[in-house]
């Protein structure tokens, strides 16, 4: 019986292509914005989270002020001395690299480019997660003496020398020329929108006595150790810098410590908000489907007034009539889920390209937005079902 009513409805469905069609586009669109959204939005929250990483493992950022982003607000700035005083009384330390930048214009094979300056050590490869792609990192003699060489990302690279090999070439750096000796593995776009290649590395001895003539560290870049308790260690270096900084009991810190990973953290917990809120937003758009399957099947009730009256006559129960429509309205939605969710799917891939985002396949939002379009044909279905099934047999005999 059950698949004598199935096939019922799709023959009652195919009698009326461009009504049904039109019926479901309510359905078609609610499930694939639905799915589109939420897969969207679970991408660039992987986006986000693998670009704070990137930023380096178990990385605090120090920096002077109370600010946690932008200027320091005022804070004297620090010494070289305490990146070795933390890395030297502070445990779980992995690597602590002390970090001064300026911006300049870098000058190579009579081509010109806007940079980001940094000094810095070799630790700050370590802290940062950086990989020098060709050539070597400082050696301790260039370190100690602030030699005038320098490594630099992919994208000064491409700017100044095109196709051809930077290491080995020289590079001025305002009023200094550099010998490159290492090329620095390409991150892409940062957490913040930055590019992360476009920078030049040198010693920090190298920048303070050449470049910027004074010997301000701007930030320190601390990476703890695997498996260690970043609260204890933020403790220690709060208590260390302030015992350096001579302030007072009462006195406010005038730095901050800034933990990456609580960074990630809360960023990615505001893109999963704003995937719930879009997804709740285009969940709308289901129950409009859902309305105008309740409409159609009303109409559909109506046109065939006669043909329910024929059956009941001849003995058809109420609850095979209520079954036919009940199933004719599941089908359509079905039908509308399943569109919807092949739609998404090209949409997800095509955005996600566009956004430069992955695309990251959730197999639980698609079943869930399925099983939504066929229960909005289940709640949306009923009523006219029950209102066919309740015909009186004689008078919808006598409809014309």
């Amino acid at each position: 019986m059950l698949l004598n009513t199935l096939l019922l409805a799709l023959r009652s469905i195919r009698r009326n292509l461009m009504r049904s069609f039109l019926t479901i586009l309510g359905i078609v669109i609610g499930v694939s914005a639905v799915i589109t959204m939420v897969t969207l939005g679970n991408g660039a929250t992987m986006a986000v989270q693998s670009q704070i990483s990137g930023l380096g493992t178990n990385l605090l950022q120090v920096r002077p002020g109370q600010r946690m982003m932008g200027p320091g607000g005022g804070g004297p700035a620090f010494k070289e001395t305490d990146a070795e005083a933390i890395a030297t009384q502070i445990g779980g330390i992995a690597a602590v690299a002390p970090e001064a930048r300026t911006g300049a214009t870098v000058v190579a094979q009579g081509r010109n480019w806007s940079s980001s300056v940094i000094g810095s050590t070799n630790n700050w490869l370590i802290t940062g997660n950086w990989k020098v792609a060709d050539g070597r990192e400082f050696s301790d003699d260039e370190l100690r003496a602030g030699a005038a060489v320098c490594l630099i990302g992919e994208t000064v690279r491409r700017e100044l020398f095109g196709t051809r090999p930077a290491v080995g070439e020289q590079l001025r750096v305002k009023q200094i020329s550099c010998e490159i000796v290492g090329l620095l593995a390409s991150k892409g776009q940062g957490a913040f929108g930055n590019d992360q290649d476009d920078v030049v590395l040198v010693p920090i001895r190298t920048l303070q006595r050449r470049i910027t003539g004074n010997t301000r560290v701007n930030t320190l870049l601390v990476s703890m150790k695997d498996g260690s308790d970043a609260s204890r260690v933020k403790s220690g270096i709060t208590q260390l810098l302030r015992e350096r900084r001579k302030l007072a009991r009462g006195d406010e810190d005038n730095f901050n410590v800034l933990d990456t990973k609580q960074l990630a953290e809360t960023l990615s917990g505001t893109t999963k908000i704003m995937t719930m809120l879009l997804g709740a937003v285009a969940a709308v758009s289901l129950l409009v489907g859902g309305i105008g399957i309740m409409n159609i099947m009303l109409v559909s009730v109506t046109e065939r007034t006669r043909e329910i009256g024929l059956r009941l006559a001849i003995g058809a129960l109420e609850r095979e009539v209520l079954l036919q429509f009940l199933i004719e309205a599941v089908v359509l939605s079905s039908l509308g889920g399943l569109i919807g969710i092949v739609l998404a799917t090209g949409a997800s891939l095509g955005l996600s390209s566009l956004m430069d985002v992955p695309y990251l396949f959730n197999p639980g939002v698609n079943l869930l937005s399925f099983l939504f379009s066929a229960g909005i044909g289940v709640l949306f279905g009923y009523f006219p079902a029950r209102r066919a099934a309740r015909l009186d047999p004689i008078e919808a005999l006598r409809h014309e």
